[in-house]
């Protein structure tokens, strides 16, 4: 395992980044590629495959690109065997990124989502918001040492 951060991201992030890379999702899956490692899950691809054959996505994209897309997170992302079964989410449909962020020691999962958020810090992960996970980033460029 490397030393870089690992991040989760659950499904509706990932849509949306996808569909709004300009969007603060678009912009903190960016830079989560840039700075460390997406992890998923066999349960969190099947998911993310699942929304995106939906048929309201067809006046977004082609199901072509929706696939690529498929293809192309899976392959730039690391995959992580879940070993625990983690029942703590108000949502039970939401404890599968709980479990993929403890079986793959995340250090965030990133969401929308108010039902993991209310859990943060879940077992030492911080469960934060798309803007709020971008606000943490220190940008050491811009820093003025004089």
């Amino acid at each position: 395992m490397s030393n870089k951060p690992r991040y989760v991201f659950d499904t509706n992030t990932i849509i949306s980044a996808y569909l709004f890379d300009k969007s603060n999702p678009g912009l903190a899956l960016l830079k989560a590629l840039e700075q460390g490692e997406l992890l998923f899950s066999l349960e969190v691809a099947q998911k993310l495959s699942e929304v995106l054959r939906r048929e309201k996505f067809a006046r977004y994209l082609p199901r072509k690109n929706r696939e690529e897309f498929l293809r192309t997170f899976i392959k730039e992302a690391v995959f992580v065997e879940v070993t625990e079964s983690i029942q703590a989410c108000r949502d039970p449909k939401d404890d599968k990124f709980l479990e993929l962020a403890v079986s793959g020691k995340a250090s965030q999962l990133i969401t929308g989502d108010g039902d993991l958020l209310a859990l943060s810090p879940f077992r030492g992960i911080e469960i934060v918001t798309p803007k709020q996970f971008l606000d943490s980033l220190v940008d050491f460029d811009s820093i003025d040492l004089g």
